[in-house]
């Protein structure tokens, strides 16, 4: 039977630093979410930045088994991308503008030079409904639709495009991936752009939200991303073509229209 193990990465630090007692047997599959993925979080501290995001006391950790044969499941991230242009593929050259996307590239190729099993997901604005855990910092959807529902006016950046993509499309991808693994057993060396069918703003996301949720597109202004000082630098246009996600795995996305329509929902069945 796979052998999973839900384990917070603080604890797997420990069991490196003070080297205690590991399981006999090797995780068939561990996916890697942990991040500091706040860029100007990262931009003000890119040791921590460095040190948490590239996944090396992980890969020492699985490295310890003496079948070290787990499938890492690892989420990156579109901010790899210079974002000068629509619809990066994966093999085009990824040259990140903030601390932030420096930090998942170097990630990446840690991976890739010291790990022979692995799926690297680069992933857009993750959206969709609340966690059983919640998580501390605020999703999109929801950030939005708390604005427009109080009637409060507010700014969106109309030049600044990204391809959101559901949550539960995210699981699925996972999912496959690890059902893939556990049932074929062969190596496995995966890039994959992991991001919803729609390019789309963050005014896009904005007015997306309005419609369907009946509020007022007055409450909405459109700005440019350079009229605002975020105190980091964000990519312009990092929208991602997704086909060798789809070819890959057989799944079609969720459009951003569905998703943002099923968020309310799924929250109120959870």
């Amino acid at each position: 039977m796979p052998f999973l193990v839900l384990w917070p990465f603080a604890l797997i630090c420990r069991l490196v630093e003070d080297s205690m007692p590991f399981p006999k047997r090797s995780p068939d599959v561990v996916v890697n979410c942990a991040a500091l993925s706040v860029p100007r979080t990262c931009e003000a501290d890119p040791a921590a930045a460095m040190s948490i995001n590239v996944p090396s006391t992980l890969l020492e950790w699985l490295s310890t088994f003496k079948e070290a044969n787990t499938l890492l499941i690892h989420l990156s991230t579109d901010q790899v991308y210079e974002g000068v242009k629509s619809f990066y593929k994966e093999e085009n050259e990824t040259i990140p503008v903030n601390v932030y996307g420096k930090s998942k590239v170097a990630a990446e190729q840690f991976i890739s030079k010291n790990w022979s099993n692995f799926a690297i997901l680069r992933s857009s604005i993750i959206f969709g409904p609340q966690t059983i855990s919640p998580v501390p910092k605020s999703l999109p959807i929801q950030w939005i639709d708390g604005i427009l529902s109080r009637g409060d006016k507010a700014e969106f950046f109309h030049d600044e495009f990204r391809c959101p993509v559901y949550v539960k499309d995210v699981v699925t991808i996972i999912q496959a991936l690890t059902s893939k693994w556990i049932s074929d057993g062969e190596r496995m060396q995966l890039l994959l752009n992991v991001g919803g069918p729609d390019r789309v703003s963050r005014a896009q996301m904005a007015e997306t939200v309005a419609h369907i949720r009946g509020y007022n597109t007055s409450l909405i202004t459109l700005v440019s991303a350079s009229s605002v000082d975020r105190g980091v630098r964000s990519p312009a246009d990092i929208s991602m073509d997704i086909t060798r996600l789809v070819q890959t795995l057989r799944i079609s996305p969720t459009p951003f229209k569905e998703g943002v329509r099923l968020t309310p929902e799924a929250e109120g069945s959870g």
